[in-house]
C-alpha cells in the first residue's frame, strides 16, 4: 500500500513539471489560445544597445569599422551629432560633427544586427593636452572633457603651475573651430597642489621730513599830517604761506604804532612703519592698525537729516603672493600709511573734519624669497617765499625792511618703502617670542623714588625674579 501511494506521487510530480517547463518555453500560447486571440510571439527586438561599443571621437574626427557581413541598412539615431558614410559593403566611416551622444546601427540584408556602437562625440583636446605638457613637463596634469567643458585634474608642485595650466586650457578650448567665452566659466580646475607654501612678507615704510620757517615783518598802523596835510599808514602783513606769526613786538612813535612780527622754526618728522603679514600661496591677507573718525554726509532725501560716515587712518598692508619654481615669488601688494593732518582741516555743516596725509603703494612684482626691493620712494623738495610791503619805501635799502614782510618755508620729504618676502614655515610655540616678554611694572618704591615706570629684564621669563635697587636694573624705560 504504501509502495503503491509513493508511485502516484511520483507521476504527478513529473507531470508538474513537464506543464511548468512547456509554459516557460511559450509562455504566450496558452493564454493565446484561451483567449483565442492572435500568436504575437512573432516580435523580435533586433537591434539594441546592449551590446554596443564605445567609440569616444572629437569634432571632426573620424574612426574606420569593418564589420563581418555586408552592410544593407544603417540607423543614425541623431546625425547632427555624428554621421556614417558607407565606402564598400563592409566597410563604415564614421564622422563626428557636435558635441553629443548617439546611437549607430548596421544591418545586413535579412535585416539582422550586424553591429550598435555608442558614440561619444567630445572636443579634441589634444593640443591642450599637448600644450599643457610642453609648459609643465614635470606635472602631471589630465584634460578630461564633460560636455561643452573640460576638467583638469593631477597633481603639480606649486600654485603657479595650477594657474597656468587653468590659463592655458581657459585660452585655448576658446580658439577652437566653435570658440566659446574665455572667461574661465568652461574649465573647472580640480588640479591639487602638493605643497602649500606660505609668504610671509615685510613692508618697511621710512619717511622723513624737514621744514624751515622764516618770518619777519613790521607792520606800521597810524598818521603823519603836516598842516592841512594827512598821511595815513596802514601796511598789516597778511604773511599767506605760514600764517600770521605768534611772536610780535608793538612800538609807539609819536602818533604811528609799529608792530615786529617774526618768527623762525626748524621741524622733523619722521614716520616708520613695519607692518609683517603671512599668507598662503595664491590667497590675499590684509592688515590694518590704525583708527577711524566719522564725517558728516549730505541726507539721503530733501529735507531728510544729515548722515555720517567713517575714514579709516593708520597702517594697512594687502598682498597676494605666487611662489614660483626656484624660489621666486610674485607679489601684488598695496600698503598704505596714513595720519591726521590737522593743518588741512575742513568745516562742514558745522563739524571740522580733519585732514589725512597719505602714503599709498599699489604695485606687482617679483622678488626671489629672503630678497629686499624698494618698491617706491620719493624725494621732494618744496620752497615757497613771499615778500609784501609799501611800494615804493620797502625798495629802499636798509630803511626799506621797515616797509616790507616776509614770508619764507623750505620742505623736504623722503620716502622709501621696501618689502621683503620670506617662504616660511610653521614652528614651536617655544620658539617664538613676544613684545612683552620680560616685562614687569616696576613697583612703588622705584616708580616713587627712581621715577621708574617700569623694568625689563634681558632674560624673557625672568621679569618676575626677585632683585633689590642695590643690584643691576636691567634697561629702565621712561
Amino acid at each position: 500500500m504504501t509502495r503503491t501511494t509513493t508511485l502516484i506521487r511520483t507521476a504527478s510530480l513529473a507531470a508538474l513539471i513537464a506543464t511548468l517547463t512547456l509554459i516557460a518555453i511559450n509562455p504566450t500560447s496558452a493564454g493565446d489560445q484561451r483567449a483565442g486571440g492572435a500568436n504575437t510571439s512573432g516580435i523580435e527586438v533586433v537591434g539594441s544597445d546592449l551590446n554596443s561599443r564605445l567609440v569616444p571621437l572629437g569634432i571632426g574626427k573620424s574612426v574606420v569599422i569593418d564589420l563581418p557581413r555586408d552592410i544593407k541598412d544603417v540607423l543614425i539615431a541623431d546625425p547632427k551629432i555624428a554621421n556614417a558614410v558607407i565606402r564598400s559593403a563592409r566597410r563604415a566611416y564614421i564622422i563626428g560633427a557636435a558635441v553629443g551622444q548617439t546611437n549607430i546601427f548596421f544591418f545586413d540584408a535579412e535585416g539582422r544586427q550586424i553591429a550598435g556602437f555608442d558614440i561619444a562625440v567630445k572636443r579634441d583636446l589634444n593640443g591642450i593636452r599637448g600644450a599643457i605638457k610642453q609648459a609643465l613637463p614635470t606635472s602631471d596634469v589630465q584634460v578630461e572633457p564633460v560636455g561643452d567643458s573640460i576638467v583638469l585634474t593631477g597633481n603639480v608642485a606649486s600654485a603657479a603651475e595650477a594657474q597656468m595650466a587653468f590659463d592655458i586650457a581657459t585660452r585655448l578650448l576658446g580658439a577652437g573651430t566653435n570658440p566659446i567665452t574665455i572667461d574661465g566659466s568652461k574649465v573647472v580646475n580640480a588640479i591639487t597642489v602638493l605643497g602649500h607654501d606660505q609668504v610671509m612678507l615685510k613692508v618697511t615704510v621710512a619717511e622723513v621730513k624737514r621744514s624751515i620757517i622764516k618770518q619777519l615783518g613790521v607792520n606800521l598802523n597810524g598818521s603823519l599830517g603836516y598842516g592841512a596835510t594827512v598821511l595815513n599808514i596802514n601796511n598789516a602783513n597778511p604773511f599767506p604761506i605760514n600764517g600770521t606769526p605768534p611772536d610780535s613786538i608793538v612800538g609807539h612813535f609819536s602818533s604811528v604804532t609799529a608792530t615786529l612780527q617774526a618768527l623762525e622754526q626748524a621741524g622733523v618728522i619722521h614716520t616708520l612703519a613695519e607692518p609683517t603679514l603671512t599668507a598662503i600661496s595664491g590667497e590675499s591677507a590684509t592688515f590694518i592698525a590704525g583708527g577711524k573718525f566719522p564725517y558728516p554726509t549730505p541726507p539721503n532725501s530733501v529735507g531728510g537729516a544729515a548722515g555720517y560716515s567713517w575714514q579709516t587712518f593708520g597702517v594697512s598692508l594687502a598682498f597676494t603672493p605666487v611662489v614660483l619654481s626656484e624660489g621666486r615669488i610674485s607679489l601684488k601688494v598695496m600698503t598704505e600709511v596714513s595720519e591726521l593732518a590737522p593743518e588741512n582741516s575742513v568745516t562742514i555743516v558745522g563739524t571740522t573734519v580733519p585732514g589725512i596725509t597719505t602714503r599709498n603703494v599699489d604695485t606687482t612684482l617679483e622678488i626671489p624669497s629672503g630678497g629686499s626691493l624698494a618698491m617706491a620712494g620719493m624725494i621732494q623738495t618744496q620752497t615757497k617765499q613771499n615778500i609784501s610791503g609799501l611800494p615804493g619805501l620797502m625798495q629802499l635799502p636798509v630803511l626799506g625792511a621797515l616797509f616790507k614782510s616776509r614770508d619764507y618755508l623750505n620742505s623736504q620729504t623722503e620716502l622709501m618703502v621696501i618689502v621683503t618676502p620670506y617662504i616660511v614655515r610653521s614652528v614651536a610655540r617655544k620658539n617664538l617670542s613676544r613684545p612683552d616678554d620680560g616685562f614687569a611694572d616696576a613697583s612703588d618704591p622705584a616708580s616713587i623714588l627712581l621715577g621708574n615706570l617700569n623694568r625689563i629684564y634681558g632674560v624673557p621669563g625672568n621679569a618676575d625674579s626677585k632683585s633689590t635697587y642695590r643690584g643691576n636694573y636691567g634697561f629702565i624705560l621712561d
